[in-house]
């Protein structure tokens, strides 16, 4: 099976998903978002898989806030062009494999993947 995390290296939660999958035998495709960054029909793509709106996988806090981003009105194409700009805001770890996609925190929540 396939499995693809796009993972955050820095980040606590992101560390034990990825060695969860590990411990359940896969040997998940890693991808350093940060780094490689997203592109609109990605995200969008992920998205309708987990059947979330990108407001439901944008982190709250910096720089989300201060990109006025959390308020009510700010449509999804807004949160997805942000997203792009700014690959942080997308909520870690975003794993997907053929049983479907999820955000893995808690990173228990893998295990429905596997």
């Amino acid at each position: 099976m396939t499995v693809v995390i796009f993972h955050n290296p820095r980040c606590s939660k992101s560390r034990e998903t990825l060695d969860l999958i590990r411990e359940a035998g896969e040997d998940p495709v890693v991808v350093p978002y940060l780094e490689a960054g997203w592109n609109k029909p990605q995200l969008q793509a992920l998205f309708a898989v987990a059947g979330i709106a990108a407001r439901d996988a944008l982190r709250g806090g910096a720089p989300a806030k201060d990109l006025g981003l959390l308020d009510e009105g700010v449509g999804e194409d807004a949160i997805l062009e942000a997203m792009v700009a700014h690959p942080e805001l997308v909520e870690r770890p975003l794993v997907c494999s053929p049983k479907g996609v999820k955000i893995c925190r808690p990173p228990e929540l893998v295990n429905a993947l596997l």
